[in-house]
């Protein structure tokens, strides 16, 4: 339970009377917020999250179920999805990459792994120093990775290629970032602005290396018992942790890992419930986090010495190491966090005067590859090689340097790489003109990789904020009270939100940003990849009630399809020629967006709400107008969505002149109360670790899910 006491919020009533008009005086919703009790607010969330969630949750459940296979615990998880997809609380858009790009930075240098953090780190980059590599050099790169990769040849192999084909290579890597950390504290933050920076600054018990290969890092290796619920870790001795200029605070040992785990669940700022039965199910965590106990040396995770660490489990945890390239189980040094005002279980207290840990870089200690030398607000981030790092004659990168970009001009980027500054860059519908006029597309151009990120259009079904909670006076709503109280009818009813769904031409949308030509490239139609994971043996599970049996080797996908077909929706998540579930619209569609509609029309219709042409339903995108490229995707949702519902539908884009004012609307609240849209496609999921549970667990209620909160709820 959050310990907030008040929240904002619009008291809406949910029946409107036909044909209200809205005279000069409507009084705007954003004018009309007044506190309610928490309780309340707690209750409503129960109450919608049931009506929206309510057959996804119940399904999922089971699936989680510890006693069934691994298969059919696949199997089950794909129809828990099927049915959060066929809920229409959120749009598919897009993974990561998926888009043109030139570069000096050789393929597959770097980790690319779709699970954890270590995709984030940067120290085997092999970067040519002058030049950009043409579009057979990185085939011809891409295709020895593949060749190779599992083998630890690579990284001779591709900098003896380089050579060969007459680059010098450089140990600087320059790249643009557009959103500063909040945090420098990696234990108290899931967002992946915070995280991208501070993986550098740290290493783990194990790590991915650029084969994608897990690889020891501060553990020298681990042993399982025979009932698989316990790892027992031993730590890599000599190893120190310094300040941000470069002087020893303390050595890296076992108890590091069990003040990190501590740290973590008192902060409990959306990693926690990766320990809990949500997640691998460390003994104890749970019932330390809820307050069952305040004493942690109930938890699971003991330091049996100074170089031995140990973790305990409910229950065996198939997907356990795979979690460990993730910010959860980093490590922390006890005495230099408590030197920074750091505290513990009931006296922890990030907000108290003396606490300075994670507040800016030369607050934290640093035992990996990277020390934060510079960092200046939307501006520049430095890093440097640590030259205490245990690894240190290992690394191909030893300075690091980030370039504010804030996204208002759309050829920035892509005149920084020309004139050498950046490393790389991906080319947008603007830049991708420019580059032809230059001649540097024809021979350096390739598609960049997809991962598994999966960035999602959230509806938020439970709307109470219409300004932005960190300054009412920004990306305040157009709408009326009258208007919001209709919205936030329609937003409940999942015909409406499918009509929404179904009426997005995610192909023009993405357009905007990369071009006509790639526009379907990236573009994915679930929230788990539906090649994430397939069965490893036969299934039988109930499809609507029907027995159907999955063979061996199915795909998730297959299974997310099968589902949606028995339930009637008119979806596309998988491709059986390509075994994909991305690279195509399998969700525009507008003689079903139409159908749907006409559904809600009737339905809403009983309970007074009138939606026509003249009294259309209106939903409020928050558009960053400072950019071109992110105001024009708005302009290609506003269109296609009028269009397809006969202007029954009206997108009020926001405006959004920053790209703060932007994020404060639909990326950094906290929770759901606080989310200023009815519609936002600012936010995405990454998965944790190897299990679509990674994805799945985001969306659970009562404060667990920490993407949920992006549904206006908990």
């Amino acid at each position: 339970m959050t310990k907030l006491a008040k929240i904002l919020s619009l008291v809406l009533a949910l029946t409107m009377l036909a044909g209200v008009a809205l005279g000069e005086g409507a009084q705007l919703a954003a004018e009309a917020q007044t506190e309610v009790d928490m309780d309340a607010y707690e209750a409503t969330s129960a109450e919608v999250y049931e009506l929206v969630l309510g057959e996804f949750y119940k399904i999922y459940m089971e699936a989680k179920d510890p006693t069934i296979s691994v298969s059919e615990r696949y199997a089950k998880m794909a129809i828990a999805e099927a049915k959060l997809m066929g809920s229409a609380v959120m749009i598919p858009l897009e993974s990561r990459g998926g888009n043109y790009a030139i570069t000096r930075i050789a393929p597959r240098s770097a980790n690319s792994t779709l699970w954890g953090n270590d995709a984030d780190r940067v120290h085997q980059l092999i970067i040519v120093k002058e030049g950009i590599l043409t579009s057979e050099q990185v085939n011809h790169l891409r295709d020895l990775w593949n060749e190779v990769h599992g083998t630890g040849t690579y990284d001779g192999l591709a900098k003896a290629y380089l050579a060969e084909q007459g680059y010098e290579l450089t140990d600087v890597y320059n790249y643009a970032y557009t959103s500063d950390p909040n945090t420098w504290d990696v234990l108290a933050t899931s967002k992946q602005a915070d995280s991208r920076a501070i993986i550098n600054t740290y290493d783990g018990l194990y790590e991915y290396d650029e084969e994608n290969i897990q690889q020891p890092a501060l553990a020298t290796g681990y042993t399982v018992s025979e009932d698989g619920k316990t790892y027992t870790f031993t730590i890599r001795e000599g190893v120190k942790w310094v300040d941000s200029q470069g002087r020893e605070v303390a050595d890296v040992k076992a108890d590091d890992w069990v003040a990190g785990m501590q740290h973590m669940c008192d902060a409990a700022e959306g990693l926690e419930f990766l320990v809990t039965a949500a997640g691998c199910n460390i003994v104890g965590a749970e019932a330390y986090i809820n307050g069952e106990t305040t004493d942690f040396s109930t938890v699971g995770v003991k330091a049996l010495d100074d170089y031995t660490l140990e973790y305990t489990l409910v229950d065996p945890c198939a997907f356990f190491t795979t979690m460990l390239g993730y910010g959860v189980f980093a490590p922390m040094s006890r005495d230099y966090y408590t030197s920074q005002g750091g505290q513990f279980g009931a006296d922890f207290n990030a907000e108290a005067e003396t606490y300075l840990y994670g507040k800016d870089p030369d607050h934290i200690a640093y035992n990996g590859p990277y020390l934060v030398t510079n960092s200046t607000a939307q501006n520049t981030i430095v890093f440097q090689a640590n030259p205490s790092y245990w690894n240190k004659d290992h690394i191909n990168i030893h300075t690091v340097n980030w370039y504010y970009n804030d996204g208002t001009d759309a050829l920035k980027a892509y005149n920084d790489f020309k004139a050498g500054i950046l490393c790389g860059v991906g080319l947008t519908s603007s830049s991708l003109v420019q580059a032809k006029e230059d001649g540097l597309f024809d021979d350096h151009h390739y598609i960049s990789a997809t991962d598994a990120t999966s960035f999602m259009g959230f509806f938020n079904v439970n709307r109470h904020a219409f300004a932005n909670f960190n300054d009412a006076t920004k990306a305040v709503s157009p709408q009326t009270v009258e208007d919001a109280a209709r919205t936030n009818a329609a937003m409940k009813n999942i015909h409406f939100r499918r009509a929404l769904l179904m009426s997005l031409d995610r192909g023009a949308y993405e357009a905007q940003s990369v071009g006509e030509d790639l526009k379907y490239a990236a573009l994915i139609n679930s929230y788990t990849p539906g090649n994430f994971v397939y069965l490893e043996e036969d299934a039988t599970v109930e499809i609507n009630g029907e027995s159907k049996t999955f063979p061996a080797g199915t795909y998730y996908g297959e299974i997310m399809q099968a589902q949606l077909d028995a339930d009637g929706v008119a979806a596309k998540v998988w491709d059986p020629e390509t075994g994909m579930s991305s690279g195509f619209d399998g969700w525009y569609n507008v003689e079903a967006a139409q159908a749907e509609l006409a559904i809600a029309v009737e339905e809403l219709a009983a309970e007074g709400v009138v939606i026509d042409a003249d009294h259309p339903i209106y939903i409020d995108v928050p558009t960053f107008t400072g950019s071109e490229i992110y105001n024009n995707r708005e302009e290609a949702l506003k269109q296609s969505v009028a269009a397809a519902s006969n202007g029954f539908i009206v997108i009020n884009k926001v405006a959004c002149p920053t790209s703060g004012e932007w994020y404060y609307a639909g990326y950094y609240f906290n929770q759901g109360h606080e989310a200023n849209f009815d519609l936002c496609d600012l936010s995405g999921w990454g998965p944790d670790y190897g299990d679509p549970q990674s994805y799945l667990d985001t969306m659970l209620p009562d404060y667990a899910g920490y993407m949920v909160k992006a549904l206006g709820v908990y």
